[in-house]
């Protein structure tokens, strides 16, 4: 039995690219009809937690330049779905937190992208989950050599 060639790293590269831009493109038909974009619901996925979080922190998870990340947290301040505060920690620090209204805007877009998310199988979106987070963590560490 002759032993499988192993993939290269284009391939690899090749089939993350093809798998993300197909998750995001049903990910924004799903988002869209709830009126959010991408970016938003990055942002307001890291904020659902309750704990409030930093500009930086937020720019750095939700893969936005600051200035980008700025303007947006301005946009879903004006529609009242995300309010500031300073840091009780740290008064130079500003914490972005999700209101009330935020919260149930949350609730129902999370409901729609999940009801809208396909299954992969029994355990294979814990399994995904766990060898993109490894692949992940592996790049970034060698990145750090």
């Amino acid at each position: 039995m002759p032993t499988p060639t192993p993939r290269r790293p284009d391939d690899l590269v090749q089939l993350l690219t093809r798998a993300e831009r197909l998750a995001a493109r049903r990910l924004q038909a799903v988002l869209a009809e709830e009126g959010c974009s991408l970016d938003a619901w990055r942002v307001l996925a890291l904020l659902s937690d309750g704990e409030g979080q930093h500009m930086t922190a937020i720019a750095e998870a939700a893969f936005l330049p600051p200035p980008t990340l700025t303007k947006l947290v301005d946009q879903l301040v004006d529609q009242n779905l995300v309010h500031r505060r300073v840091d009780p920690f740290d008064r130079r620090r500003v914490l972005a937190h999700l209101t009330p209204r935020g919260q149930e805007y949350w609730q129902r877009v999370d409901r729609a992208v999940r009801a809208g998310w396909p299954p992969l199988g029994a355990g294979d979106d814990e399994l995904l989950r766990s060898l993109l987070d490894r692949l992940a963590a592996t790049l970034e560490q060698q990145a750090h050599v």
